[in-house]
């Protein structure tokens, strides 16, 4: 059995939450919420280890699943809409700066 749970619009640049995302791929969900909380990117890891206690959370509803079982089957991270903002420079000029989001989508299976 397979459990998925998704957040989206997540305001941490997609590479940045790629890295912990890689790291925690393939592990089992114990040895992964141990990461997580240890991880050095607070902020990052945070948004990760809830949303993986999430799709856990919907494994333990469904039932038939020992949650101790599960593992991280895919972990995946795309772009979300970038946030356009404008800083103003000399001589009437700006500079744009883009404020990135991210999608994140997670997949729990037994083994």
């Amino acid at each position: 059995m397979e459990m998925n749970a998704k957040v989206s619009f997540v305001r941490i640049t997609p590479r940045k939450m790629g890295l912990v995302a890689d790291a925690v791929r393939g592990k089992g969900i114990n040895d992964a919420l141990a990461y997580l909380r240890l991880s050095p990117r607070k902020r990052t890891a945070g948004v990760l280890e809830t949303l993986i206690k999430s799709a856990a959370a919907n494994a333990e509803k469904k039932g038939t699943v020992d949650v101790d079982t599960l593992y991280v089957k895919t972990l995946l991270v795309g772009c979300g809409p970038i946030l356009k903002r404008f800083r103003p420079r000399a001589k009437g000029s700006a500079y744009r700066i883009n404020k990135r989001t991210c999608h994140v989508s997670v997949m729990l299976s037994e083994r």
